[in-house]
């Protein structure tokens, strides 16, 4: 079972990375090859799915990072030592210890994102000019979706919360790329 999930995990981000951005075949359709999305990941098979997910929706998981705060301690490991007269002969001596703690834990994030199949340059290209049109993007749309698109693409969603730099099925709809879902 473990080695099978592991199988599905690598076919899934082997899926991913072959996903996004597109060519022209020499029938001149459009072929979906390849889509660079980092650490994250999109899931379209139902069984990696998070709990209660709709079947047929893929999902984008990312993870938010620990909080780590730094807390220095000071102790001392040897007394000041005062003259007759009550002057310091020698300051005391401390110890700095540093240690970092983590007070929230990494937290894996579901949303829904678009499937695989929609991410052609064209809908990349359409996510570059809305993208653009808010101020977001400063390249042209050119339908392959780099690391300016992601970043833009997290900053857009920043905005209403989400730290990913995989466009939610709402941040799309928010940027009037996908159909809005009046079930």
């Amino acid at each position: 079972m473990f080695r099978a999930t592991i199988a599905t995990i690598w076919v899934v981000t082997l899926g991913l990375a072959l996903s996004g951005c597109a060519e022209r075949s020499e029938t001149g359709k459009t072929q979906v090859t390849r889509a660079d999305f980092g650490d994250e990941a999109i899931i379209t098979d139902f069984t990696l799915a998070p709990p209660g997910a709709k079947p047929g929706v893929c999902y984008g998981k990312d993870v938010t990072p620990a909080t780590i705060e730094q807390v220095i301690t000071h102790k001392m490991v040897a007394p000041a030592k005062f003259g007759p007269e009550g002057n310091i002969i020698t300051p005391a001596k401390y110890e700095s210890n540093t240690e970092a703690r983590i007070v929230e834990d990494r937290t894996p994030i579901y949303f829904e994102t678009p499937c695989p199949p929609r991410w052609t340059p064209d809908f990349i290209a359409s996510i570059q000019r809305a993208l653009t049109a808010r101020g977001l993007y400063a390249g042209d749309p050119h339908g392959t979706l780099d690391e300016e698109t992601r970043k833009a693409i997290r900053a857009f969603q920043m905005e209403m919360g989400l730290n990913s730099a995989i466009l939610s099925t709402e941040s799309a709809r928010e940027l009037g790329l996908v159909e809005i879902d009046l079930s």
